[in-house]
């Protein structure tokens, strides 16, 4: 096995049902060195109103804070609502009042930032299935309203939303230019190889890292992260990506000669530093 530094950009862990700790000694044991850990809502602790992201935030928080105490791997996280949160707001508060307690959650999250307890914002953004032409409108006036607290706070803001196309990328980078974010800190998760700027306007993807999709951002550049999205789920073992597949691709396209070492420290510790800045190390 090859020694550099290897970054799963996106994995969740949970802190009620899941192996949260143990997973990760299973990316250690395959090579990973570092990992983004994510923000998802907890069934256990359903957001009512925007204080309560304060106690969803620091379960995601105490999983990183675990992780760097008992394993080798260093981890970091983001924190931010959850682009379907609105949604179940909306029944309860009315589209308003939810969009209010998603914003209010977006300065929690930033807060969360300043104080060193999170790396970036995310993943916010917009839901990933139909949702109604005003929810859609609400959900696009958060994600502008998150990345201007990103460009206030100094931060990247990684984002959930539909599946990635070209035309996908160019509104989202519109709206990153809107608010006065730099694109290169602007991510997007679950990406598809869309590597080429012609493809990607400037937004950092976070490609799932399957064998052919992880090989053909390769054939394009350099100019991605690598992430599992790993759920962590025990009733979805495996989803979306086992938790060791990131190291394990790493290490595999290096003995094959389909990475150099030069290509891997690029993606897994240049990016991720022009991403996030100082914050990773």
């Amino acid at each position: 096995m090859i020694s550099v530094p290897i970054l799963d950009n996106h994995v969740h862990l949970e802190p009620f049902r899941g192996r949260n700790v143990e997973a990760v000694r299973d990316f250690e044991r395959s090579g990973g060195t570092h990992l983004i850990i994510s923000h998802l809502p907890y069934e256990e602790t359903p957001v009512r109103n925007y204080m309560d992201f304060r106690t969803a935030f620091d379960l995601t928080i105490s999983s990183k804070d675990r992780v760097n105490k008992e394993t080798g791997v260093r981890a970091y996280a983001t924190v931010g609502p959850y682009p379907a949160e609105l949604l179940d707001l909306e029944k309860v508060h009315g589209l308003e009042k939810a969009k209010e307690i998603m914003m209010k959650g977006m300065e929690i999250a930033a807060e969360y930032v300043k104080e060193g307890k999170a790396i970036a914002i995310g993943e916010v953004g917009r839901p990933h299935f139909p949702v109604s032409r005003d929810a859609w409108a609400a959900s696009n006036e958060i994600l502008v309203f998150a990345m201007k607290l990103a460009k206030e706070t100094g931060c990247a803001i990684v984002l959930h939303t539909e599946s990635a196309t070209p035309d996908s990328m160019r509104e989202l980078a519109g709206m990153a230019g809107e608010a006065g974010m730099d694109r290169d800190r602007v991510v997007k998760h679950y990406s598809p190889p869309l590597v080429l700027p012609k493809e990607n306007f400037g937004l950092m993807p976070s490609v799932l890292a399957g064998r052919d999709a992880t090989k053909e951002a390769l054939s394009k550049g350099t100019r991605f992260l690598m992430e599992t999205d790993f759920l962590d789920d025990p009733r979805r073992p495996g989803a979306v990506l086992a938790i060791q597949t990131v190291p394990k691709r790493t290490n595999a396209f290096m003995q094959q000669g389909i990475m150099t070492e030069e290509q891997a420290i690029q993606i897994h510790q240049e990016n991720p530093r022009r991403v996030y800045g100082d914050a990773f190390s």
